[in-house]
C-alpha cells in the first residue's frame, strides 16, 4: 500500500502524516508513506487544497488533516 500525503509543510500537513503513522502503528499495518511537497506536482496530481491524502492513487481526503477514525476506515 502506498500512502501519499500532499502538502507544502504547514502544521495541518504534518498532522496528517502523524495521524496516518499513528494509526498504521496501532493497527500493525505497513505502508509506504510518501510526502509530496512540490507545488507543481501537487497541482499536477489534481490536488487543489492541502493537506490531501491519496492511497494507491485514489484521493481520500483533501483540505483537512484526517482524524484517526477516517484513516482507520480507509485502511479497512
Amino acid at each position: 500500500m502506498k500512502i501519499e500525503v500532499f502538502g507544502t509543510g504547514c502544521p495541518k500537513c504534518h498532522t496528517a502524516e502523524k495521524v496516518i503513522r499513528e494509526v498504521l502503528a496501532e493497527l500493525g499495518k505497513d505502508a509506504e508513506i510518501v510526502k509530496i511537497t512540490d507545488i507543481q506536482e501537487i497541482v499536477g496530481r489534481g490536488v487543489m487544497w492541502t493537506p490531501a491524502v491519496m492511497i494507491d492513487g485514489k484521493k481520500v481526503c483533501e483540505g483537512k488533516a484526517p482524524t484517526a477514525e477516517m484513516v482507520k476506515e480507509w485502511l479497512k
